[in-house]
């Protein structure tokens, strides 16, 4: 199967990287932890991707802007999450720092793509 245009664009690829890492961090909890954060975490990282994509899809820059713009707020969510873990004992040292530079890296890909789309829907 042929990749879709927003599976090749970096952001994409590093969104799911997070949602995936965070994914197999949060399985093993005991189910009070799972039924609390660990599914508000995953639901929020998943839509970092997931709106990613959809705006992608859009094929305009207005629209795609806008999905850009909720997939930041997701993950600003996703980074909500993961310190009310980390402070309930959740998240250990090492996992945090295992996520923290993919976090750091989506968020300036992130407005580097505003920015970019920004500029693109000036140009036509």
């Amino acid at each position: 199967m042929d990749k879709s245009n927003f599976e090749k664009l970096e952001i994409y690829q590093l969104a799911e990287k997070l949602a995936d890492e965070i994914w197999f961090i949060v399985k093993d909890w005991d189910n009070f932890a799972k039924d609390t954060i660990a599914k508000q975490i995953v639901r929020s990282a998943d839509s970092v991707g997931a709106n990613i994509a959809e705006g992608n899809g859009r094929f305009n820059y207005k629209d795609n802007r806008r999905f850009i713009k909720i997939a930041r707020g997701s993950l600003n969510e996703t980074r909500h999450w993961s310190r009310r873990a980390y402070t309930r004992n959740l998240l250990t040292t090492e996992e945090i720092e295992r996520l923290k530079p993919l976090v750091e890296k989506l968020t300036l890909k992130l407005n580097g793509y505003l920015r970019y789309l920004a500029n693109a829907s000036t140009d036509n």
